[in-house]
């Protein structure tokens, strides 16, 4: 029998590589093509013997594939191996699309949430696996520290995806990616304003979730923290079984108790009065406490129990691009996390002054998208509070959009120092190290910061400053 075959268009993006090691693993010929330039994820592309193709050429294209599937980036149904695919008649899916699929062929479970999905997911993923179950799962990051590959084709029958609340296709298809799951278990870590190129205001998108969950199977349950309060609001209208979490009060599943040292978190918690007892974890902040309990009541709802729910959450320690240590000297520690978005900056770096408190914290927030920096502007503006040093970089623009002369990032350096003067606008690397250089002192804490290009900096500013460090 002929092997199938798979070409993925835009494959270095994270969620495309771990649908590209599912496929490999369920037994495809998998190939695809991207740009040229260095991404996190071409490590695990090459580790997994995928070939990448430089540039999008109709050329590559032809009748031996079996399944053609598409990132929203780089014009999404109209780059030209999209179009060529559809010309010839192959069977060509944007990622949302064909990720619904694939879930179908067992019982999903899906992690939504404007922030935390990718943790969150990941840790799901991590709690069943090491409970034996060999679920499927695909998670849009380049590594989970404690599984490797964040795709994985499992035996068993669950399959756990990040349910992203992006388009489909930016270009030709405005459905939220999401809406093509249709789960058994629904997990939404929160409601938030984000791609306001998506959604016109914070109704659209509670719009979209409420659709989300219309989409859980007849004997599916949905589990809802209730601390966002986005989410508490469309409770009323969901038809479905919803079982709460948080630090509320009102939270079925409820944190009593938080703690922190450095490197590790615990939490104590109770169900409907029942003490469940102290969880471990080794992720920073509340909200990862909160991410950690969500994920705990999904893999109970999976089928594993509580003790053994909190002998595996002590093995996860989280996925690339998360709070991700990079580097450490004996004065200086190197962190990169990809928050972009005001509410994901200020719960990152109320987490890193948990666990470090007497660290001076440096961070180097790059921008990410001229309509969001934009939209959310005054938010930006007030999310560095925690900070005791603030460089800000140019915006990284998205290949889905124009640049706007109406924003940059000498704007909101500006205003962060209305309230408290610790910015200063540094538009690249080689300044920001030549800064640092003058600046670093023993005990700093250095974390870049953005869904752009910034954790490539890690590798230079470590070897540059750490003879500076005094």
């Amino acid at each position: 029998m002929r092997k199938k075959t798979a070409y993925l268009v835009g494959i270095k993006g994270v969620a495309m590589t771990a649908l590209a090691v599912y496929l490999k693993e369920k037994g495809f010929s998998v190939t695809g093509s991207d740009v040229p330039e260095e991404f996190v994820t071409d490590e695990i592309l090459k580790k997994n013997k995928i070939p990448v193709k430089k540039g999008f050429f109709p050329e590559n294209i032809d009748l031996k594939y079996d399944l053609v599937a598409v990132t929203g980036a780089h014009g999404g149904m109209t780059n030209p191996e999209a179009v060529k695919a559809k010309e010839i008649g192959l069977p060509v899916y944007m990622h949302g699309e064909i990720l619904g699929r694939l879930m179908e062929e067992q019982e999903g479970i899906s992690v939504a949430g404007c922030h935390g999905k990718t943790t969150t997911s990941a840790m799901v993923a991590s709690i069943l696996v090491h409970a034996g179950l060999d679920p499927s799962y695909a998670v849009g990051t380049a590594r989970i520290n404690d599984l490797g590959n964040a795709g994985h084709f499992g035996h068993g029958k669950f399959f756990v995806a990040e349910a992203d609340e992006y388009l489909t296709c930016p270009a030709t298809c405005r459905t939220p990616r999401f809406l093509w799951q249709k789960p058994k278990i629904l997990l939404v870590t929160n409601i938030d304003y984000d791609h306001p190129d998506a959604f016109k205001d914070i109704e659209d998108v509670q719009q979209a979730f409420c659709k989300l969950a219309e989409n859980t199977t007849d004997d599916g349950t949905i589990i809802a923290c209730i601390d966002n309060e986005n989410i508490v609001k469309i409770l009323p209208d969901i038809g479905k079984p919803v079982v709460t979490y948080g630090f509320s009060p009102q939270a079925q599943y409820r944190i009593i108790k938080a703690y922190f040292g450095e490197g590790i978190s615990f939490m104590r918690v109770i169900h409907q009065g029942m003490d469940l007892g102290e969880f471990m974890v080794k992720l920073s902040g509340r909200h990862n406490l909160l991410n950690s309990l969500g994920a705990a009541i999904a893999a109970n709802l999976a089928g594993v129990g509580w003790t053994e729910i909190k002998e595996h959450l002590k093995k996860f320690s989280g996925t690339k691009r998360r709070l991700e240590k990079v580097g450490e000297t004996r004065k200086i520690l190197f962190y990169d996390d990809y928050a972009h978005h005001p509410n994901e900056i200020v719960a990152t770096l109320d987490g890193v002054k948990n666990w470090f408190p007497q660290r001076h914290l440096v961070v180097i927030f790059q921008p990410h998208t001229y309509s969001r920096t934009k939209s959310l502007f005054i938010e930006f503006t007030k999310a560095f509070k925690a900070a005791d040093t603030v460089i800000i970089t140019d915006i990284y623009p998205s290949a889905r959009e124009k640049f706007d002369p109406l924003i940059n990032s000498k704007m909101l350096v500006k205003e962060i120092n209305k309230h408290e003067n610790k910015a200063v606008y540094l538009p690249d690397i080689e300044k920001t190290i030549a800064f640092l250089e003058k600046n670093v002192r023993e005990g700093s804490l250095i974390l870049t910061m953005g869904a752009g290009d910034v954790y490539l900096w890690q590798k230079d500013l470590m070897k540059r400053l750490i003879k500076h460090a005094k």
